[in-house]
């Protein structure tokens, strides 16, 4: 009996098959643990839930960061995911050298309803493993934001994060990088969460 492993790509591989033209330009596609994911269609509350958030952050962070939507990061050798939205430390060349690694993370954003099991279970220890401090999750099926930080690796070698915090789309919150920042989540969640 022969036994057959799935190819895991390398970020380096993946990026080739970009440049051969593997992928179509509407392909949503991401490296996930050296695998070429599909990335879920997102549906209207997603849509907005993301377009809220976008300009929350850009007229509260201004200058201060980068704000990047959907745009690849680099974490380990079989890790390019494209988060809903990052916001990353400046840069001159706005990143054009190569996309942010987790040490220009400040804070790394999901927006999650259809993928909230995948982005809770699959990204999660991805993300705390690659010692991202702080994760948010706006939970769409729960009507909540979910704030993970401190990641930690526990005595059977998985990662994860210390500390959960929730908050409800009435609430606000301050920006884990910039904590003199507070978000009023009232004016991300859809209007029929908040």
């Amino acid at each position: 009996m022969t036994i057959t492993t799935a190819k895991r790509f390398t970020i380096s591989e993946y990026d080739r098959l970009a440049e051969l033209g593997f992928f179509s330009e509407d392909d949503r596609v991401e490296l996930i643990n050296g695998e070429i994911i599909p990335m879920v269609s997102k549906g209207r509350p997603h849509s907005v839930c993301e377009t809220r958030l976008f300009r929350e952050l850009f007229k509260l962070v201004g200058e201060r960061g980068t704000l990047r939507g959907q745009e690849p990061i680099i974490i380990l050798n079989h890790n390019q995911p494209e988060p809903d939205l990052v916001i990353a430390q400046n840069r001159d060349d706005d990143y054009l050298s190569a996309h942010p690694s987790p040490a220009d993370i400040l804070l790394l954003i999901e927006i999650a309803d259809s993928s909230l099991k995948y982005d809770q279970e699959v990204k999660l220890p991805i993300y705390a493993e690659a010692g991202i401090s702080d994760y948010w999750i706006f939970n769409l099926v729960d009507n909540c934001l979910e704030c993970y930080s401190e990641p930690y690796q526990d005595l059977q070698g998985k990662f994860g994060y210390r500390k959960k915090l929730i908050f409800l789309p009435n609430e606000s919150v301050f920006l884990p990088c910039f904590p003199d920042l507070s978000l009023d989540l009232s004016k991300v969640f859809p209007k029929q969460f908040a």
